[in-house]
């Protein structure tokens, strides 16, 4: 049982370090949405190709438009949060009572 321990946490930790990462890119795509960025440039092409994706689900789901203010990335930012907070502790719970027995 104890590798089925170890793998859930090594799961755990390297979900923990997917999520934070693509919160720093839609943070970063948040802040660059209030300049004019050139489009051409790779890492603006980047950040949209990684991020729009998702951010169309979620405004096709709930327009959280107010005037030229997109509340999308908020939505965006708050759920993986809520993943990093949740989804993480319960899976490392879970190791650590399989690294027990």
């Amino acid at each position: 049982m104890f590798l089925i321990g170890y793998f859930i946490q090594a799961t755990a930790t390297i979900l923990d370090a997917v999520l934070f990462t693509y919160m720093l890119i839609v943070i970063a795509r948040a802040v660059l949405s209030w300049v004019s960025p050139d489009p051409y440039n790779p890492i603006v092409r980047f950040l949209h190709s990684a991020t729009d994706p998702v951010l169309y689900r979620i405004r096709k789901t709930l327009p959280l438009t107010a005037g030229s203010m997109d509340f999308t990335p908020l939505v965006l930012i708050l759920a993986l949060e809520f993943l990093r907070l949740f989804l993480v502790p319960s899976l490392m719970t879970v190791a650590a009572a399989l690294l027990r027995h």
